[in-house]
């Protein structure tokens, strides 16, 4: 399989994302040593979703993440433009029916294929949207944090979960070159596209601090804008308001 490069073309991504879909969240449970977990349930505690609340998880891949906002009763709606993982964690979802049914027998989540670019949903569709780990894969993240302010009702809220920078660069840069060589490594042992990892090690390394993303956050219009590390720095979360709802 041909991996993405860093001008992430959205069908190279995709095509990308499909090769790996059936064994992607083990290789994560096995790459983070099960920190993602953690960082799954920070998204959730700090996003709040509510009973009656619709929620857009953006390139949600198999839907993992959108169990974890689902659990206190919101309707969540797992969007990701790779058909292979959408495939993958709407079958492996079929199966554990009760965990994606609400406490009054709605489907508490639903898998739709969109782009992050050019999103299937009317203006303010939602209470809330999270993108967790994949707006650095997006061609251009400006556009998108844009298109998901336009999603979300005035009011609503924004979180973001990605891959940051450490505060030393020394230990920064350490850092990456263990990704470059880590990711790979370990890939190849578990997955038949072991070059897809050298490509997230490398989207990682060229993504901008938590600071600088904030910026382009609040460039995009949302409002109240904030964030904190996670993980000594290796992952920031951030958060913003939709205050006025124009675009």
């Amino acid at each position: 399989m041909a991996r993405a490069d860093l001008d992430k073309r959205p069908g190279d991504v995709a095509a990308m994302f499909d090769g790996v879909a059936k064994r992607y969240d083990l290789l994560n449970d096995v790459l983070s040593l099960g920190i993602d977990r953690r960082w799954r349930r920070a998204v959730a505690v700090s996003l709040r979703a509510r009973t009656g609340e619709r929620v857009l998880d953006l390139a949600a891949g198999t839907g993992t993440s959108s169990t974890v906002l689902a659990r206190n009763g919101a309707s969540c709606v797992a969007c990701d433009f790779s058909l292979g993982m959408l495939k993958v964690g709407a079958a492996r979802f079929r199966s554990t029916r009760r965990e994606t049914t609400s406490r009054d027998g709605r489907q508490a989540i639903s898998f739709v294929a969109g782009d992050a670019l050019a999103l299937p949903f009317a203006r303010g569709a939602f209470d809330a949207v999270t993108i967790s780990f994949g707006l650095r894969n997006v061609a251009d993240p400006a556009a998108a944090l844009a298109e998901m302010r336009r999603v979300t009702r005035p009011g609503g809220r924004l979180l973001i979960c990605e891959f940051s920078h450490l505060a030393d660069p020394g230990l920064d840069a350490l850092f990456d070159r263990l990704l470059a060589a880590m990711l790979p490594a370990v890939a190849r042992t578990m997955s038949r596209s072991p070059d897809a990892y050298s490509y997230l090690a490398e989207s990682i390394g060229t993504w901008p601090g938590a600071r600088e993303l904030a910026g382009m956050i609040s460039d995009a219009g949302w409002s109240r804008v904030r964030w904190r590390p996670l993980s000594l720095g290796v992952v920031a979360l951030h958060m913003a308001v939709n205050d006025d709802g124009s675009s």
